[in-house]
């Protein structure tokens, strides 16, 4: 008697949370970056206000539409998301309001990885969205830049 092979399980969904002094202002910047979409989640904090389970205190104009103060989240714009709530149900990255600055080296980071021979141009375009470039590093095992958004985090260009 043979056993059915085992079910391979469903990729999980993910979110990398980033702690943030001004969440909306990252997440234009990484929407940018990225070319992501800013989550819609309007429809839910409409819904939530009304049923008195959010007060308006919690909430800030954002592009013209309702949005939580302390978090947005930007999403891959091909991934699929929850109309009812605008919630990504793929590749996101949400930031959270946080009262401290960043201190110290970070613990995870994003590679944005470009086509042969267009590093430059994208740095460029980067660093006018708000990035800067910290240094260049040339190794044997490849060449890229690091640089750091607008609150100072660390991510690398390749």
């Amino acid at each position: 008697m043979t056993q059915a092979p085992a079910a391979t399980p469903a990729p999980l969904h993910w979110k990398l949370v980033v702690d943030a002094g001004d969440p909306h202002t990252q997440a234009d910047f990484w929407a940018a970056a990225l070319h992501y979409t800013a989550e819609d989640n309007s429809a839910l904090i409409e819904q939530l206000l009304s049923a008195g389970a959010l007060p308006g205190a919690a909430t800030v104009e954002y592009h013209g539409r309702p949005a939580f103060r302390d978090l947005i989240a930007v999403r891959h714009p091909d991934d699929p998301y929850d109309p009812r709530t605008g919630i990504g149900l793929g590749r996101r990255l949400l930031f959270q309001r946080v009262p401290e600055t960043k201190t110290a080296k970070n613990r995870l980071h994003l590679d944005l990885h470009t086509g042969r021979g267009e590093r430059p141009a994208e740095v460029a375009r980067l660093a006018a969205l708000g990035a800067r470039v910290l240094h260049e590093v040339k190794e044997p095992s490849g060449e890229w830049v690091v640089m750091a958004d607008p609150e100072g985090n660390e991510f690398c260009v390749h």
